[in-house]
């Protein structure tokens, strides 16, 4: 096995849970190498979210902005201000992306914005194409395009076998927030 240090492209996706977390997963594992980490959070601005919580307490080298209002986007019928976040989180993406030391950029759920009609997946194609290619991209959400996964290195599809949220267990402090 060839040891490169090519940035790759990482797309989380698929209906089951996790895609977040282990996102977060590879930004612990990068840091902990002292590679520098930008998680860029789409759709989202809840408060009180246990990881977001414990990364603001470390002195990791990991860095959070969030791109989303404090409700949770349920449905395509989207209001003006989702569009308005999400497209100043792509902005802020593609400035950053090219005059960035981070070794490793986190696009959280902006799969999902495009899904949702927040971002055209067009713009998205032509940032990454611009990326250093030593800067790891990690994309995540559901219902990633052909294109997207035609794009990228490493795909990984989270399949929903069973949630409890089915059986009415609520979402609970530590593992859905």
């Amino acid at each position: 096995m060839q040891n490169t240090a090519a940035g790759l492209i990482i797309v989380n996706t698929g209906n089951g849970k996790g895609k977040t977390t282990a996102a977060f997963g590879l930004a612990l594992r990068a840091a902990g190498h002292g590679i520098k980490v930008l998680i860029l959070q789409f759709m989202k601005g809840q408060k009180n979210i246990g990881e977001i919580e414990a990364l603001t307490k470390s002195n990791l080298p990991i860095k959070i902005k969030r791109f989303g209002r404090q409700g949770f986007v349920q449905s395509r019928a989207c209001e003006p201000l989702d569009i308005y976040l999400a497209d100043r989180g792509l902005k802020y993406f593609r400035d950053v992306l090219l005059h960035s030391d981070c070794g490793m950029i986190i696009l959280d759920e902006i799969l999902m914005a495009i899904d949702f009609g927040l971002l055209k997946e067009k713009a998205l194609r032509e940032i990454l194409e611009m990326r250093p290619p030593h800067i790891h991209i990690i994309l995540t959400g559901r219902n990633a395009s052909d294109l997207i996964l035609d794009m990228a290195d490493l795909v990984t599809e989270m399949k929903e076998t069973k949630h409890p949220y089915k059986m009415g267990v609520k979402a609970q402090v530590g593992i859905e927030y």
